[in-house]
Order: structure tokens, then C-alpha cells, then sequence
């Protein structure tokens, strides 16, 4: 049992099926040399293991095999067309070129074609690699060529076999994901409700929204997980148990978006009570209550929430105390304060039902969005639109094939030794933006070094071929276990593999000036491409990302709008709507994020101004998740029903300010618009308030409506939001014709 508990443990993280498929094939590949009586042959089929591991996708077996059997299409195409053209730099060149620039473009079809695309250009590297490493074009060419092919033909079997086997252990991984995400944002949320006077609140709302953006990209990541492992299985009890799980995910995110009242004002008004320690103690315990359901998913553990229980009970007695106490001046604020507690009361509720959900809860529609093309038309016209400057992909491409060209150039010029590998740096550290290039670029130079001297290292104190090719495997695992997360380990893993490697078959020492210099060299190439070839400088779309973010949360408004109108409903027009919300947001945040690690002369914006613009959106898509979280059909005699031309105006407004900041015009001021929206709001708060007064309603005066409520602190949002955006349109001195010809 003590043995089995980390065992089990283990088994829960998500690089760790990856690490033993990735340990298991290099493992047959050595044994494979090892029975051959050629220990040579273990170099091409490791490279094809790796070209094959990068390029595997996230899909059901069946799914997989499709994908394996389109990558080894791609992989032996590659691979014939390097040995074809090895001969003629000339015509080399051009196929380099051409092939890397329709390869990019492929990726804009969807993600997984862009995942295997990326691993052909690097078998296609490894091709030209294993040429070299023989002196060029011999009679046995076409059969190391074919190694690298069985290489990652092997990988892709286990791959499948894999996937066949363990089919939902990668998503109850990726749930674990969302709610550990969740989890972060929750006690994130939770800082907001300190009452504490002098604090950054902006800095605090910043660090929300990015990690809104994490809980997005890990509900992405879910939902596509599931959708690909549900095609043909709909019937599956235990794959519908995690679909209602992610569902629940959904709506906690939503709960957990929401802002029912201004935080400031609740400071002010309970500063010397403890009723905002309790509704931060809360939001916490539910956040670490997240992070304790996402160990339980992946242990199958008993989950249990008794600490925010309690602390929901606390929050009540606090609250009861309150209106014990019955100041006046804190009689309006009652409601609101009412509704918070409701809310996080329906938030702790669903944190309870995520652990074991209803499987046969009949939603009217449990539907996924699937945003793969439908057809190979479909397929070419997304490739179409991206066929402009505009496109970050188009440009990308264009850069990667010139780096690649003019890396190719010098090498044929200079004939350094190992002078491919000045290809492969260009093409990992090659980004689609500055700031992501520079991070790959100082880590892989970095990492580089550090495996340089491990590699030295191994091969002065471990002589034996035995002891180097277990040290070159455990590189390999090493490498796939941390390339995402820590590229400089990865780099150095990968450094070592080719020194432990190559010095089977040669002179490993003699490796290490030639890696060095080919690393420095493409690294250099890369920088340089992205600095001077169509710069993606994140500062000349920010007023672009910003237009989409209002034109989704305005969508996401009128979805609302039309729920409140026919009734609540979790459809799939719905739940797409409010995704896209999020996830206009989270790209809104990344884009910033990468724009503050640009080099400032090329910042075309004020960073400031684009974070006081994520800011408002932020609170704008809170108020409407919290709109969201009330929905509900309105009767036509319901004081409320009269709100709804006056959300429709409000969704006018925000379409209003989306084309402006996407044609970068000059905004309309928002002031007197806003001022009458906000008079209707009030004189139909007031004429409730009437109403109930007429018929005797003792609790009038403390009459509270949501809806009213959320509307009137949207509304509130457009003036600072046009305010905003007004500063993102001004074009900055000499940046016009460059701003024209990016829109």
C-alpha cells in the first residue's frame, strides 16, 4: 500500500503517460540496435520517435490512427522530397521555402493540423540531418531514410494502443485541469472582498483576468477532449459523467465571473464589520474546495467540502446580524448583499454536485461546438482568409521560410560542421511573435550550454556505449517531460540525447564546439527574422483584439437577453456565446502580456491604456455573467420585462464602440447616452418602487431587482469603456501607413 499510493500518485500527472510511452519506444529502438548488431541505427530512429511524439494529437484511437496515418503520409513526402533535392542546393532551397511556407499556412485549418505540420518541418530537419551525417546522398540513403519513418511509425503504434487502452485518463486530467484553474481564481476573486483600504485594485483585477484566461484555455483544452472521444460514443455513462462535469465547470465559471455589487461601495459601507472577512473566507474555501475536487477526480477519492460549508454558515449568521442591527444607511445595501450570498450558496451547491454528477440530467441540449472544418472546402477557405498581411499566420510563415532560406544559405556558404542544426534552432526558436521568440531564444541558448556540459560530462565518466544509451533515453524522457513547461531543461535533455547518441557512432567531443556555434548562429537567425520580417508587433492589432472583445460580450449580452425573453436554457447558442466571451477576453490578456515584453519604441499603444481597458472589459463580462447567472423567463406583466428594450439599447452601444475601435475611428462620447440610459433605469426602478408602495408592500423600501441592478452597472461601464477605447485608436506619430496596411 505505501508502495502503490505514489505509484498511483504518478499515474495522475499528466506527463507522465507521455514520458513512459516517449520512455518505452526509445527503449525499443536501443533494444532493436542492440539485437541488430548496429548500434548506428539507433540515432535515425530516435529522431523519428521525436519528430512523431511532437506531432501526436489529442483523439480517441480511432482518431489517432487517422492522424498517424496522415503524419507518416506527411513524414515519407517529406522525407523523399529532402532526399530528392539534397544534391541541387538550388532547387533545395526553393522546395525549403516553399514547403515551410505551405506547411505554416496548413496550421491555419485548426490545431491539429498545425501540430502536424510542425512535426513534418522537423522531420524534415532530421532528414537533412541524417543525410549529412553519412556525407550526403550514398546507395543506403533511402534506407536510413526509412528508419526515421519506422521510428515514428513505432511511436505511433504505442501512441494508439496507448490511447485504446487508458481512452479517459487524459480527460479526467484535463478536468482535474479546469478545476485546479478554477480553483486559483476563486481565492484570486476572493482578495477582491479584503476590506482594506489602500490597496491596488486594479493590479488585483489584472492578475483576475489572467487567470480567467488560464481557466479558459483549460475548459478549451476539456472541452475538445471530450468532444473528440464522445464522436461515436454518446451511449458512454462514464464519458457523459465527465461532459456533466464539465458542464457544471461551465457554470461555476460563470458564478464565479459574476459581480453583483460594486466591491468599494460594500468596503465602505461594512468596513468595521466582519461580514466581507466572511465573504472572502468563503470564496477562498471554495477556491481550495475547487483545488481538493480536482485531487479527487484524478484519485477517485471521496470529496468532501466541509470548510466552505461552514464558512457559508458563517456568512449567513454574519449577515443575519446585520439586518439585526437595522442602520438605515445600511438598509439598500441588505439586497445586494442578500444576492452575493445567494449566489455563492448556488456556487457551493454546484461545487458539491461536481464530484458525483446526475448522468441522466436531461439538458435540452448537451451538444459540443466543433471547430474543425466540416470539409476540405471549408479546410482551403479558412487557409483564404489568412492569405492577407493581416494574418499573424501568413506573416509567420513568410518569416519561418525566410529564416530557414537564409539559414540554409549560410550554411551552404560557411559548410560549418553539423551545419543543419542551424536550421533546427531557427525552427524552434522561430515564434510567432517577439516576446515568445525572445523567451525560446535566451532558453535555448541557455539550456544548450547547461547540456552541453552535462553531455561532457557523461561521456568523460561513462566511456561504456551501455551506460551512454541509457543516459541518451533517460535525456529523451526528460525532454518530453519539460518542454512545455521548462525549455530550458528540455533543451538541455535534447543536447545530452545527441551527445550520448552521436558519440556511439563517432566522437561526441568533437560535437560540442559545432552544437554551440550552430545554436548561437540560428538563434541569431531567428531574432533577427522576427525583429526585421513583418514584425508582429502585439501593439498594432491591440485596437483590433479590443473590438472583438466588445463584439463578444455584446453577443453574449443579446443571448442573455433572449433567454430572459423565451426562457432559461443551457444551449449550445448560449454556451458558445458566453466561451467566446471568455475566450475574447483571455486573448485580450495574452496579447498584453506579450506586448509588455516588447522593446518599447515598438509599443504603438500605451501599455497602461490597454490594461485599463482589459480592466473595464473585465468588469463589463463580470456584470453580465452575473445578468447570466439570474436569467430566467420574464412574464409579460413583470416590472422587469421592462428592462429588456433598455438591454438591447445597451447592446446597440457596445456594437456602437466595436466598429469604431475596429475601423480605429474617433469613439462618439458615450456621456449623454449613457446618463439617459441610466435616468430610464432609475425612473423604472422608481416606478416599481411606486408600485409596490400602492399596494401596501412593508418591504418597499428595500426593494431590490437584479436584473435592474446588473443592467444599471453595465451601463455604468460604457462611458469608461468608450473612454478606453478612444485611446486605443489614436495612432501613434509615423505609424500611419503602417497601421493601414496591417487593418
Amino acid at each position: 500500500m505505501p508502495i502503490s499510493l505514489p505509484l498511483r500518485r504518478l499515474w495522475t500527472l499528466d506527463k507522465f503517460a507521455y514520458s513512459l510511452r516517449v520512455f518505452i519506444a526509445f527503449s525499443g529502438a536501443l533494444l532493436f540496435s542492440g539485437l541488430a548488431g548496429d548500434i548506428a541505427l539507433v540515432i535515425p530512429l530516435f529522431l523519428g520517435i521525436i519528430a512523431s511524439a511532437l506531432s501526436e494529437t489529442d483523439d480517441s484511437w480511432q482518431g489517432r490512427f487517422q492522424a498517424l496515418v496522415v503524419t507518416l503520409a506527411c513524414f515519407a513526402s517529406a522525407s523523399f522530397v529532402v532526399q530528392w533535392l539534397f544534391p541541387w542546393p538550388w532547387l533545395f532551397a526553393v522546395g525549403l521555402a516553399v514547403s515551410t511556407f505551405t506547411l505554416i499556412m496548413l496550421g491555419a485549418i485548426g490545431q491539429r493540423y498545425a501540430t502536424i505540420a510542425s512535426g513534418t518541418l522537423i522531420l524534415s530537419i532530421y532528414s537533412m540531418i541524417n543525410i549529412e551525417q553519412h556525407g550526403g546522398v550514398d546507395e543506403d540513403v533511402a534506407s536510413r531514410q526509412l528508419l526515421l519513418l519506422a521510428g515514428a511509425a513505432w511511436y505511433g503504434v504505442i501512441s494508439i494502443l496507448w490511447c485504446a487502452l487508458f481512452s479517459r485518463q487524459p480527460v479526467k486530467q484535463s478536468m482535474a485541469r479546469v478545476y485546479k484553474a478554477l480553483g486559483e481564481f476563486l481565492i484570486l476573486k476572493s482578495a477582491l472582498f479584503e476590506p482594506v483600504r489602500g490597496v491596488d485594485l486594479e493590479a488585483r483585477r489584472v492578475a483576475l483576468a489572467r487567470q480567467n484566461g488560464k481557466v479558459v484555455d483549460a475548459l478549451n483544452q476539456a472541452k475538445e477532449m471530450i468532444f473528440r472521444r464522445l464522436e461515436g460514443q454518446r451511449g458512454s455513462r462514464k464519458l457523459n459523467r465527465y461532459l456533466q462535469i464539465y458542464f457544471i465547470a461551465q457554470d461555476i465559471h460563470e458564478r464565479a465571473s459574476s459581480t453583483h455589487y460594486p466591491y468599494s461601495a460594500l468596503t465602505e459601507a461594512f468596513f468595521h464589520h466582519d461580514v466581507l472577512f466572511r465573504c472572502q473566507r468563503l470564496l477562498d474555501q471554495q477556491g481550495r474546495a475547487c483545488r481538493q475536487l480536482a485531487k479527487s477526480l484524478l484519485l477517485n477519492r471521496p470529496f468532501g467540502h466541509e470548510q466552505s460549508e461552514q464558512a457559508l454558515a458563517d456568512l449567513r449568521a454574519s449577515i443575519d446580524n446585520l439586518s439585526e442591527h437595522g442602520k438605515p444607511e445600511w438598509r439598500p445595501l441588505m439586497h445586494p448583499l442578500n444576492a452575493l450570498a445567494d449566489n455563492l450558496s448556488i456556487l457551493e451547491a454546484q461545487i458539491a454536485s461536481a464530484h458525483n454528477p446526475d448522468t441522466d440530467d436531461d439538458r435540452r441540449d448537451s451538444s459540443l461546438y466543433d471547430r474543425s472544418p466540416s470539409s476540405v472546402l471549408e479546410a482551403w477557405k479558412r487557409v483564404q482568409l489568412n492569405l492577407t498581411l493581416g494574418s499573424p499566420t501568413f506573416r509567420h510563415a513568410v518569416r519561418l521560410s525566410t529564416a530557414l532560406l537564409v539559414g540554409y544559405g549560410l550554411l551552404q556558404w560557411l559548410d560549418p560542421e553539423q551545419g543543419f542544426w542551424i536550421l533546427l534552432t531557427t525552427l524552434f526558436v522561430c515564434r510567432p511573435n517577439f516576446a515568445t521568440t525572445r523567451r525560446f531564444l535566451s532558453q535555448r541558448i541557455f539550456g544548450t550550454v547547461l547540456g552541453l556540459i552535462a553531455g561532457w560530462a557523461s561521456i568523460s565518466l561513462f566511456p561504456q556505449a551501455s551506460i551512454q544509451s541509457m543516459i541518451a533515453v533517460a535525456a529523451g524522457v526528460c525532454f518530453f517531460a519539460n518542454r512545455e513547461r521548462h525549455y530550458v531543461i528540455a533543451t538541455a535533455s535534447i543536447t545530452l540525447l545527441v551527445l550520448c547518441s552521436f558519440n556511439q557512432v563517432g566522437d561526441g567531443f568533437n560535437l560540442i564546439l559545432p552544437r554551440l556555434l550552430d545554436t548561437l548562429v540560428g538563434s541569431l537567425i531567428a531574432g533577427l527574422a522576427v525583429f526585421f520580417i513583418l514584425p508582429d508587433w502585439q501593439g498594432r492589432r491591440l485596437y483590433r483584439e479590443a473590438a472583438k472583445v466588445l463584439t463578444n460580450h455584446r453577443r453574449y449580452l443579446d443571448e442573455i437577453v433572449h433567454q430572459y425573453e423565451e426562457g432559461k436554457q443551457d444551449d449550445l447558442a448560449y454556451r458558445l456565446a458566453r466561451r467566446n466571451a471568455h475566450n475574447a477576453d483571455a486573448a485580450l490578456s495574452t496579447l498584453l502580456t506579450n506586448m509588455l515584453h516588447e522593446p518599447g519604441h515598438y509599443r504603438k499603444q500605451d501599455a497602461d491604456s490597454g490594461l485599463r481597458f482589459l480592466v473595464l472589459s473585465n468588469t463589463l463580462l463580470s456584470h453580465l455573467s452575473a445578468l447570466g447567472a439570474h436569467r430566467h423567463q420574464l412574464a409579460e406583466d413583470e416590472d422587469d420585462a421592462a428592462l429588456v428594450p433598455l438591454a438591447k439599447r445597451i447592446s446597440e452601444l457596445l456594437e456602437q464602440l466595436a466598429e469604431q475601435l475596429n475601423k480605429r475611428q474617433p469613439v462618439t462620447p458615450l456621456a449623454d447616452q449613457v446618463n439617459d440610459l441610466l435616468s430610464q433605469l432609475e425612473q423604472n426602478a422608481s416606478d416599481s418602487f411606486d408600485k409596490k408602495g400602492s399596494e401596501g408592500d412593508e418591504n418597499a423600501i428595500a426593494l431590490y431587482r437584479p436584473i435592474q441592478s446588473q443592467l444599471r452597472l453595465i451601463a455604468a461601464q460604457l462611458g469608461p469603456l468608450g473612454e478606453a477605447a478612444n485611446r486605443l485608436t489614436e495612432t501613434p506619430v509615423g505609424n500611419h501607413q503602417e497601421a493601414s496596411t496591417a487593418a
